[in-house]
């Protein structure tokens, strides 16, 4: 167990440096802060003083290790449009984000599963191909597409919910459940197969034979077994939140680190960018661990595995 759990720490940790510079480097190649913060009309030499007091003109390498050292002793740097500590910034963000995210995984896990299972349950019915057709258009519609019909129908149309902003409750709903349909969907598909396919093994068969009553097979051998490939897919959910919510909050202009991150990227604000990219990297990076680590206590077989 103890060498399953370090090379997934191995792991985890070179993700992590991977994704951090790849982020360092394209950011630097897709165009010249200076020359987006300042202006086309500003001065040559203002420009390149810019560079000089921001550490632009030396070589990208040099550039890195300033960078990785600054990481190592906790700095991420300043932004260049505020002048103020970027991990402050995120972190500003990051309730206004939480408020979209925890009641849109929650919605996912408490519709999606249930759903999934009960469908695979009662396979072939008219109930099956009700949720097989909804979690297909739930996971296929763009989440813009989406946003914008959600408005149109409870905002402009009926007015029953605001179309856009921060400050109650009302203002999340949408969102929210903008967020939360794509998940439903693929949950539901991936729930029923990974049910259906339960249902199928010779030892769901022994234990029907032996008299246990079908409610007991479901709950004591089916849904066990079907748990492992569902983790799977829920910790990448976990992972993915606040990727998930960039394009929704600048549908709704909601204030969290996706609508940040979307400003930061057209500022060309290089340390926020950073510093966003490596919280989104290493929140998937934990929730997979943490999946990984489930796997292995779920299925003592991998852990075999992984010990030759």
């Amino acid at each position: 167990m103890i060498r399953f759990v370090a090379l997934r720490l191995f792991r985890a940790i070179v993700t992590v440096l991977a994704v951090m510079t790849f982020a360092f480097v394209v950011l630097r190649m897709s165009g010249d802060p200076a020359e987006v913060l300042m202006g086309p009309d500003v001065p040559q030499s203002v420009i390149d003083a810019f560079r000089k007091e921001w550490g632009l003109d030396a070589p990208l390498w040099q550039q890195y290790l300033s960078y990785l050292r600054a990481i190592l002793s906790g700095d991420f740097g300043l932004s260049m449009r505020d002048r103020a500590p970027a991990l402050d910034l995120v972190m500003e963000r990051v309730p206004a984000t939480l408020m979209l995210t925890i009641p849109a995984l929650l919605l996912k896990l408490g519709l999606g599963i249930p759903a999934g299972i009960y469908a695979a349950l009662h396979r072939d019915s008219a109930v099956d191909r009700g949720v097989i057709f909804l979690a297909v258009l739930g996971f296929t519609i763009p989440s813009f597409v989406l946003g914008l019909v959600l408005v149109l129908i409870f905002s402009v149309t009926y007015g029953v919910l605001p179309s856009g902003g921060y400050g109650s409750w009302q203002h999340a709903i949408l969102p929210a459940v903008t967020i939360s349909i794509g998940g439903i969907g693929i949950l539901a598909r991936f729930s029923r197969s990974a049910m259906i396919e339960v249902l199928g093994q010779p030892y769901i068969r022994t234990a029907s034979a032996k008299g246990l009553k079908w409610r007991h097979v479901v709950m004591g051998h089916a849904l066990p077994n079907a748990a492992v490939p569902i983790v799977t897919i829920v910790g990448f959910m976990v992972g993915s939140l606040v990727a998930g919510a960039v394009v929704v909050e600048t549908i709704f202009s909601w204030p969290g680190i996706g609508r940040l991150l979307i400003v930061s990227v057209s500022n060309r604000d290089l340390a926020v960018v950073q510093c966003i990219l490596l919280l989104i990297a290493a929140l998937m990076v934990v929730s997979n661990l943490i999946v990984d680590l489930l796997y292995g206590w779920l299925d003592p077989r991998l852990r075999t595995q992984s010990a030759h």
